[in-house]
């Protein structure tokens, strides 16, 4: 067996950032390119014009809203680590987004807010997780803010995920008085003082024994009292870590810290690199849609891809697949069996990427993501490889939540209009649907949430130069048809329409509409999720 190739894969991290809109995982992410050396000041999400963007959000309306829009994919190295960040969309309108991207991940980070605990979305990305088999660490941000009780927050992570907490590091103080971390492990206290304006430098660090610090009094009574007090406690009721049980999915370590001011961190990402898995062996499907077992390091080089993205460089205009490489080795000008179509294609134009930045690739492993320049070929799901024989797993489409008309307002712009509404669907930003309803030619998208819509206009204007008119329709469910759709009959307040694929789906208006319809279209049946 190759040794580097043994040695390279096992260095890999790939892994995705997730949370609920502003708990902090995008600034997050900024920190950990400020401590692996890969930008000399760390942006803000949110600012004065002149403050410097983040580097994961490349978008202009990304840059604009301060919000993640899109996943993006960075890989740098860290320590002796090579890491591939996957940072996702927090805001539940692009929770597909996020759900594609958390197929290419090995394991996750959970950022929480330490005042306001567990929230919706972040519910629902941790149930992706647990699905996934995913191992997640925890990341309690925020200390430098007032908090929740240290304790319940425990609680809540455990009663409302279900899963054990096992805090590895704890806070010294909190709020304005969050001075540091007691490493549980070690029995060392790191003391932080803050560097640069904002967070933008790491924190000055002061490493002392536990023991040295509470003799000398180094720290206010009342601070080392409670310390004193919630270490015997943890020591007494808090759960065992072992390395089996996160990586099974039973336990997930906790650390604190301020993702604003940098405190607690460098300690985080350094135990990361060293708890974190490395690329493992990926289940796949062969011809008879029987489970294969394909080898991170002994099966040669195969990928899926789990994302598409037009435009990422104004000055190409071009389309970017973007693939987990999940067994062997990549190399450039690789030509590989695309599984769907059963022809041979030629991976020449390779890139890794940094922010919306692109870097010729040569050579990648297990683990990393390589993005390709997509001449319309390839779509998401896609599986790759040097001899063919299965696929990975497919990734659903979910259903929409949201319908609307759309059509350019000039007619002279009606070919710009109809390339861009082509490309971004290809990325998923929006589900473009034609209606079955007899003489309707209308262009409808369909999308989870409306900030979709949002995005697909800025894009269409600033990317195609087209402005469109767009009209929210009634219909607030979706379901794929399974059967003749030309035997189905719909209900007068719903509606048939075909996706790019020729799949039929039922959009309907109210949740009692799609018992009704079934009853009165029997030996059909609508799905949720199609893959």
């Amino acid at each position: 067996m190759d040794t580097q190739l043994t040695t390279e894969i096992a260095r890999r991290r790939t892994f995705a950032i997730i949370s609920h809109p502003d708990a902090g995982k995008t600034t997050l992410t900024e920190k950990l390119l400020l401590y692996a050396n890969m930008i000399r000041t760390a942006g803000m999400v949110r600012g004065r014009k002149a403050a410097k963007t983040v580097s994961s959000d490349w978008m202009q309306i990304e840059q604009e809203r301060g919000i993640s829009i899109t996943a993006s994919a960075m890989q740098f190295n860290y320590h002796d680590c090579v890491i591939n960040v996957l940072d996702t969309p927090g805001h539940q309108d692009f929770s597909e987004d996020t759900y594609r991207t958390l197929t290419a991940a090995d394991s996750a980070v959970m950022v929480i807010d330490a005042a306001k605990g567990v929230e919706a979305q972040t519910r629902k990305l941790f149930s992706i997780c647990r699905l996934r088999g995913i191992p997640i660490m925890t990341f309690i941000n925020k200390l430098d803010l007032p908090s929740q009780d240290f304790f319940d927050l425990l609680a809540e992570l455990e009663d409302v995920l279900g899963i054990k907490t096992s805090p590895l590091n704890w806070p010294v103080g909190s709020g304005k008085d969050f001075i540091g971390v007691v490493d549980r492990q070690t029995q060392q206290v790191l003391l932080f003082e803050k560097a640069g304006v904002g967070g933008s430098q790491k924190a000055l660090v002061e490493n002392v024994p536990l023991a040295e610090l509470l003799q000398h009094n180094r720290i206010p009574e009342r601070i080392r009292e409670q310390l004193l007090y919630e270490l015997e406690l943890l020591d007494h009721a808090g759960n065992p870590f072992s390395l089996e049980s996160f990586l099974a999915g039973e336990v997930t370590p906790v650390f604190f810290g301020s993702a604003l001011t940098n405190f607690g961190v460098e300690t985080f990402f350094d135990n990361f690199c060293r708890l974190a898995p490395a690329p493992g062996n990926k289940v796949a499907y062969d011809s008879s849609n029987e489970e294969v077992q394909i080898d991170a390091i002994a099966d040669p080089f195969s990928a899926y891809v789990f994302k598409i993205q037009a435009n990422m460089d104004p000055k190409h205009r071009d389309s970017m697949a973007f693939m987990r490489i999940c067994s062997g080795l990549f190399e450039r000008d690789l030509t590989v069996k695309h599984h769907r179509s059963g022809k041979e294609v030629r991976l020449s134009r390779s890139h890794a990427m940094f922010g919306g930045d692109r870097n010729t690739v040569d050579l990648a492993y297990a683990g990393d993501i390589v993005g390709v320049i997509n001449p319309g070929f390839f779509a998401i799901g896609d599986t790759v490889s040097m001899g063919g024989g299965f696929n990975y797993k497919s990734i659903p489409k979910f259903p929409p939540e949201i319908v609307a008309g759309i059509r350019p307002l000039d007619v002279l712009n009606r070919k710009s209009f109809d390339k861009g509404l082509q490309q971004l669907s290809d990325e998923g930003t929006v589900l473009v649907l034609n209606s079955l309803r007899s003489g309707s030619n209308e262009n409808l998208v369909a999308a989870v949430g409306k900030l979709q819509f949002d995005v697909l206009q800025f894009r269409l204007e600033s990317e195609y130069r087209v402005r469109t008119k767009l009209e929210v329709l009634p219909y607030r469910y979706g379901a794929w048809l399974v059967g003749d759709a030309q035997n189905f009959k719909p209900t007068s307040s719903s509606m048939l329409a075909q996706d790019a694929s020729g799949r039929v789906i039922l959009l309907y208006t109210q949740e009692w509409e799609r018992k009704y319809v079934l009853e009165q279209n029997p030996g059909f049946q609508l799905l949720d999720f199609q893959y």
